[in-house]
């Protein structure tokens, strides 16, 4: 069974800045909308399923840079 890729959200949260919070957030399909609103909380402050959804996306930090 193939190993599910994890990305770890709360690690690049902590020391991303806000554009690439925001790059992060479109890949997972978050409305623009709401992007302005979330990149500046802290990231247990994000709702639980869009975190899970961050974790199992399987993006890859160089796609954010």
């Amino acid at each position: 069974m193939p190993k599910i890729g994890t990305f770890d959200g709360a690690g690049f949260w902590k020391n991303a800045y806000a554009h690439q919070r925001g790059k992060l957030l479109k890949k997972v399909s978050v409305p623009d909308d709401q992007i302005i609103e979330l990149v500046n909380k802290k990231y247990m402050e994000l709702p639980a399923p869009l975190r899970y959804e961050i974790e199992t996306s399987g993006i890859d930090k160089k796609e954010l840079q």
